[in-house]
């Protein structure tokens, strides 16, 4: 029931992911008057989908401590329990983050070795079929460096299975490239990722945040509070620029006159332009994932629609066809972690 424009997006999401995953599965829990007539819509999809009614929801506005205490039969608590008792094998929404998080940690408990959670996501960069994977993106404003070398293991192991790179590059987020550069932290994170012989990966050193886009690393390593601020100025860059360029052409009579002269050109053109849009397009990368977990969560951006609501499903969807906390484990294994924390 989370979302701007839920639960709409959510059944319509469930619709089109099942083009891509047609073994796919669903347990929607949410106000079941609501449901039922958008599952109508699609015909099959009532074939596939359990429809499990609870009144109770979290908003927007909830504070995720209060919502711990009293958001238990709650139609986001209820699916994290589902993933929780082995019912699901992961669960996708687009409401409360914070809410989300906090339910998350405390169903579905994090994973031997690792000490806190993460919110990763999967970016564009400018080399044609090859993004990053950045965390974390808000779910921890301070971290140690064990915690941060913690984090280079799910990204890395998210690279190298999802995004099928053999040996993902790693690197840590910082204001500069050279060593000397940055908080003792990340200096130390910095000795600690060099040190370490088993990554998933290759440690690379530091990355600035211009160099985010350029596809020159796999996998960006940084604080909760850091990432979440990258990750904001290069969506709102984003935006700008997409807004900027729509204005003008909308004020300026010689861009149209132009585009009427160069039509035929921008005809050949478009399935080129339909590219580069789609590869711009946020919705194809919707769906971030709480890393670190003993379940499956991931996250959709709340003002998405049902095509970005699918991609967030595709995620999961992915994530669990590979086992992937199970190629997590065997990672912290080789680093003396996993077995530590058990």
């Amino acid at each position: 029931m989370g979302g701007d424009d839920a639960p709409r997006i959510v059944v319509e999401g469930a619709h089109k992911a099942r083009g891509r995953y047609p073994q796919a599965r669903f347990i929607i829990y949410g106000d079941e008057a609501e449901i039922r007539p958008l599952i109508s819509r699609y015909p099959g999809l009532s074939d596939v989908m359990d429809v499990r009614h609870t009144p109770d929801r979290v908003t927007s506005d909830d504070k995720p401590s209060v919502v711990l205490r009293t958001g238990r039969q709650s139609s986001m608590r209820l699916a994290i329990d589902a993933v929780a008792n082995g019912e699901a094998q992961a669960v996708v929404s687009a409401g409360n983050t914070g809410a989300l998080m906090a339910m998350a940690k405390f169903s579905l408990k994090v994973l031997p070795g690792i000490r806190r959670p993460a919110i990763a996501t999967f970016m564009p960069t400018q080399v044609p079929g090859r993004g990053c994977v950045m965390l974390d993106l808000g779910a921890n404003v301070d971290c140690e460096p064990q915690i941060l070398l913690e984090f280079g293991v799910l990204g890395g192991v998210f690279s190298r299975e999802i995004l099928k790179v053999n040996s993902p590059r790693i690197a840590l987020l910082n204001i500069g490239s050279e060593a000397m550069k940055g908080r003792e932290t990340i200096k130390d994170a910095a000795e600690l990722f060099a040190n370490a012989e088993h990554l998933p990966g290759e440690y690379v050193g530091f990355i600035e945040g211009d160099n985010i886009g350029r596809g020159e690393v796999d996998v960006v390593v940084t604080d909760g509070f850091t990432g979440n601020v990258a990750l904001k100025a290069i969506e709102g860059t984003a935006r700008l620029i997409i807004r900027m360029a729509k204005q003008g052409f909308k004020k300026s009579l010689l861009l149209k006159l132009g585009f009427i002269l160069c039509l035929p050109g921008i005809l050949l053109a478009y399935p080129a332009l339909m590219a580069l849009k789609k590869r711009l397009d946020p919705r194809y990368y919707n769906g971030a994932s709480l890393m670190g977990l003993r379940g499956l969560c991931i996250k959709s951006h709340g003002g998405t629609d049902s095509i970005g609501f699918s991609n967030a499903i595709g995620v999961a969807a992915d994530m669990a066809l590979i086992r992937f906390n199970d190629k997590v484990a065997a990672e912290l294994e080789k680093l003396g972690l996993g077995k530590d924390a058990a």
